[in-house]
């Protein structure tokens, strides 16, 4: 059997002169949630989609309940997710009205033969799967991230939670959830529901991306770092190698990246990165920032 491991992020937005004490602790919850639930058996996918949940209830990232309204005052969410086992995926965009989005894309990958709706279309297959819809109205939303990257003045503005899993027969799986940027066009989609810009898993790794989104599709992010990995490289340098040509052109945020090893990578050119892991050792780890 192998050893488990994960790494899951909050988004890459983070600023120095924000207090981040409630994210780290709901991080760290998170991960030894899903430790239990790894060392129980679970599959890597299913962990996956119930650690993003958590992240998406939270109210404390831009991601479900966290979400910013776009230029119309809406709120339009999206995810994605991926087994590396079967290299099945499905993802969400432009979502409203439904409180899980991580959960529509999972329904999509296991209940039609597409990948990827959008919009109305989407909202229509989530009622009709019976999926739970926002409680409470606009209410709901806490508009989390303010004061960080994803608000103005910032032109490409992001916010997004992500998990990268492990499971004991050593299978990978990711999935990714955000609520685009404050402020977007109405329609904007990114990186984050699009499998090998935004979410990716094989055989040999698994990513999920946070930041600029129009930066991580022009460079298909997520699968690059797989494919590097799949190439010779480290998962460290791998990662390192598709932030830094992110960064050549302009572009700012980071990915989190788990091998089959076990061995994670979480490489960021902006501020801070809020994530937390877990190694194949047992060791819970928690940081925003490199210091």
């Amino acid at each position: 059997m192998t050893r488990p491991a994960l790494i899951l992020h909050g988004g890459a937005g983070a600023r120095r002169s924000q207090d981040y004490t409630a994210e780290r602790a709901d991080m760290a919850e998170v991960v030894r949630a899903m430790q239990a639930r790894l060392e129980a058996g679970e599959a890597a996918l299913d962990v996956a989609v119930e650690a993003v949940c958590l992240l998406e209830d939270s109210g404390l990232y831009v991601a479900g309940r966290g979400a910013s309204p776009n230029l119309d005052g809406d709120y339009e969410l999206d995810a994605s997710l991926m087994d590396g086992a079967t290299g099945r995926a499905g993802g969400i965009a432009a979502l409203q009205g439904f409180r899980n989005p991580v959960r529509a894309a999972r329904a999509v990958m296991d209940h039609t033969p597409h990948v990827l709706l959008v919009g109305e279309g989407a909202r229509r297959f989530c009622e009709d799967q019976g999926l739970e819809p926002v409680p409470g109205g606009n209410d709901w939303f806490t508009r989390a991230g303010q004061g960080e990257d994803n608000h103005p003045p910032g032109t490409l503005a992001h916010g997004t939670v992500g998990c990268c899993v492990l499971d004991t027969q050593g299978r990978l799986a990711a999935a990714t959830s955000t609520a685009g940027v404050f402020g977007k066009l109405p329609g904007r989609v990114g990186d984050t529901p699009l499998p090998a810009s935004g979410t990716w898993a094989d055989g040999h790794a698994a990513v999920s991306s946070t930041g600029q989104g129009e930066y991580f599709i022009r460079t298909a992010a997520a699968a690059q770092v797989a494919w590097r990995v799949a190439s010779g490289q480290t998962v460290a340098e791998a990662g390192q190698a598709v932030i830094d040509a992110i960064g050549a052109m302009g572009g700012d945020g980071g990915l989190i990246a788990l091998d089959r090893e076990g061995r994670h990578a979480d490489p960021y050119n902006s501020q801070g990165m809020k994530r937390a892991w877990l190694t194949p050792e047992g060791e819970i780890g928690v940081a925003v920032f490199n210091d």
